[in-house]
């Protein structure tokens, strides 16, 4: 029986894009992998902006199963999908690594957040199909 691999979604606050990413992952892909996001720091809540608009878009509850991780407090990960953050992660084993490269919407406007939540929405959708073909890893 094949498990599903393990994909964290890392930021620097894990508030924000890291946040959203872990959502939309169990969310649209929970069949194809498990999801799971970190920081190198925390925040004392989740990104308010998102947890309304992932509401509103979605119907999501972030605030209900989610909240500001330590790297540190990961499992062993299979697949590291950095944000964008612009600054060194600090070195995790894992079989694959891919950043994403997005803008941190963090006090910006309802149409900046939408942007970034459905580019992460459509990177999931890859990332999920990616796994499913066997181009990024096999578990076993």
């Amino acid at each position: 029986m094949k498990t599903k691999p393990k994909v964290a979604f890392i930021c620097v606050h894990n508030s924000c894009r890291s946040q959203i990413a872990e959502a939309l992952g169990k969310f649209i892909a929970s069949d194809v992998f498990e999801s799971y996001s970190a920081g190198t720091e925390t925040k004392p809540q989740i990104n308010q902006d998102a947890v309304r608009l992932m509401k509103k878009m979605y119907g999501i509850d972030m605030e209900k199963s989610q909240y500001s991780k330590l790297i540190s407090t990961l499992p062993d990960i299979d697949i590291i999908i950095t944000m964008g953050c612009n600054v060194q992660c600090p070195h995790m084993l894992c079989q694959y690594h891919e950043d994403w490269g997005l803008e941190d919407p963090t006090g910006k406007d309802d149409a900046c957040f939408e942007d970034v939540i459905s580019t992460i929405h459509q990177k999931i959708e890859a990332l999920s199909n990616k796994i499913t073909n066997g181009q990024i890893i096999n578990k076993k």
